[in-house]
C-alpha cells in the first residue's frame, strides 16, 4: 500500500473516530497515533487531511446535501422510468428536470436530464419494446 493511500486510510479512521466519539480532533489524533504508526510523511498527510476535513465539516456537509438533492431526483425518475409504464418517458424527464431547476444547483437540470435519458434508453429502449406483453401484466 502506498504512502498516500495509507495516509488516506488513517485520515478516514481518524475522522470516523472523531465523528462517532464527539471528541475534539486534536484528542482523537493523539489517541489514534498511540496505537498506530506510519512514516512521518504519511502521518503528516493523514493529520492534514483529518484536520482540514474536520475544520470544514459544516461546509462539506452542505456540499454533500446539494448532491443528495440530485440523487433523490434521479432515484425518483429512474423508478418512474423502470416501473411506471403509464407515464411517458418524456414526461418523467421533463418533470425531473423541473425538480432539478427548482431544488438543485445551476447545472443540476442538465445533469439530471443526461443521466435519466441514459436510463430511459436502457429501460425503455429496444429491450422494453420487445416484450410489451410483460409490461402490460404489471
Amino acid at each position: 500500500m502506498g504512502r498516500r493511500t495509507k495516509a488516506r486510510e488513517c485520515a478516514f479512521q481518524i475522522l470516523y473516530q472523531w465523528q462517532v466519539g464527539g471528541e475534539p480532533i486534536a484528542r482523537v489524533l493523539e489517541s489514534f497515533w498511540r496505537v498506530r504508526s506510519g512514516t512521518p510523511e504519511a502521518r503528516a498527510m493523514a493529520e492534514r487531511l483529518a484536520r482540514g476535513t474536520a475544520a470544514r465539516a459544516d461546509a462539506l456537509d452542505a456540499e454533500i446535501a446539494e448532491a443528495a438533492i440530485d440523487r433523490t431526483i434521479l432515484r425518483l425518475g429512474a423508478y418512474e422510468l423502470a416501473e411506471e409504464d403509464d407515464t411517458p418517458a418524456a414526461v418523467v424527464l421533463d418533470e425531473a428536470v423541473e425538480l432539478a431547476k427548482r431544488f438543485g444547483e445551476e447545472d443540476s437540470a442538465a445533469f439530471v436530464n443526461g443521466v435519466l435519458d441514459a436510463i430511459r434508453k436502457r429501460v425503455r429502449g429496444e429491450a422494453a419494446r420487445a416484450r410489451p406483453e410483460a409490461k402490460q401484466e404489471r
